[in-house]
């Protein structure tokens, strides 16, 4: 049997292909697939083309037709956040795979299937935006992610917009300036603090994606010595402890029971993160076992189409996977954000 799974991004769509073995039998990569772009480039139609292109490159790599798939499954950035584009996005894969045997979803359920091999527990996504998603019997509740304007708490663009606010403060005397003023000012290329303005405005445009991209000047400051850096980093692991503690109690994970818990997205490079977000999790006093991610979002997305067939990948299946698959064996596999 063979498994088609699918993790779209804002830049990046990947695309993965095992057989119920544990063998990968080909991989690609894709442009973005977030039908919300704010470079008018977006919609359903963009998701078509996308999938189109990854799905015959995948295919052509295998030597066979989409129609030889036996179960697809395709996490889409944004998926489920306009209720009325549901539909359609659920009906974009049907022509170019031949078949109905695929499921849509938000790329969340990639990110928890790949991390934790798609068995009970919780994943927190953390890159350009922020989520929980957890499944416990095969219910699955999500947590955060209401958009970067007023929600991401944790993400790489909150983490970008609270250092670009204490660059503004350092510049007026209301923060006593550090090792991030100067961050910035040389990454962006100011020659007076006020052009920030402009920068931000009208050279960046706002694009969630490039604010976000600030967040690595962050991590840079930090490893400085700026305590400002540092805090906002800090804040960050912080709630992204909430929202995994959020979702144990609406998953109705008992008090005894001892939770597992891994992270997806570029954020958890830093180290400054991931101890506040461990010491969080341990000051919260209900268990957690946390691990290291087992598989990347795209091989959680294929392992989930698997599950969803009723073929689940056997315990020695997914030890074949592992090294084929490009098993996450460090804390600092993920891209930054």
């Amino acid at each position: 049997m063979m498994f088609l799974g699918v993790d779209g991004g804002g830049t990046k769509t990947a695309f993965c292909l095992i057989d119920n073995t544990g063998e990968v039998l080909a991989r690609t990569v894709g442009d973005g697939a977030y039908y919300f772009a704010d470079n008018g480039t977006g919609g359903v139609e963009h998701v078509v083309r996308v999938l189109e292109k990854g799905i015959a490159a995948l295919c052509d790599q295998a030597h066979i037709v989409p129609a030889d798939i036996d179960h697809s499954f395709l996490g889409l950035p944004g998926y489920g956040e306009a209720p009325g584009d549901v539909a359609a996005l659920d009906a974009a894969p049907r022509g170019i795979l031949g078949n109905g045997r695929y499921a849509c979803d938000n790329d969340m359920i990639c990110g928890w299937a790949g991390s934790l091999g798609a068995v009970d527990g919780i994943n927190v996504i953390s890159g350009t935006g922020s989520m929980v998603y957890g499944e416990r019997d095969g219910t699955g509740v999500r947590v955060g992610g209401w958009s970067e304007l007023f929600s991401d708490e944790g993400s790489a663009y909150w983490i970008a917009a609270r250092a670009l606010n204490a660059f503004t403060r350092m510049s007026d005397g209301r923060l006593t300036e550090g090792p991030l003023a100067e961050v910035l000012r040389r990454h962006l290329g100011l020659t007076t603090d006020l052009e920030i303005i402009d920068v931000v405005l009208n050279r960046l445009k706002g694009h969630r994606t490039d604010i976000a991209a600030l967040s690595v000047r962050v991590s840079e400051a930090a490893e400085l010595g700026d305590p400002q850096a540092t805090a906002i980093l800090t804040d960050a692991g912080r709630e992204l402890a909430q929202l995994v503690d959020t979702a144990r109690r609406r998953l109705g994970f008992g008090p005894d029971a001892t939770v597992p818990v891994s992270y997806s997205g570029g954020v958890f490079e830093s180290t400054t993160v991931r101890r506040a977000f461990t010491e969080e999790l341990r000051r919260r006093g209900a268990a957690y076992d946390l691990r290291l991610p087992l598989f990347e979002p795209v091989v959680g997305a294929a392992l989930y189409a698997a599950k969803l067939a009723g073929a689940p990948l056997s315990a020695p299946a997914l030890s074949t996977l592992r090294p084929g698959a490009g098993t996450v064996l460090t804390e600092n596999r993920h891209d930054r954000p």
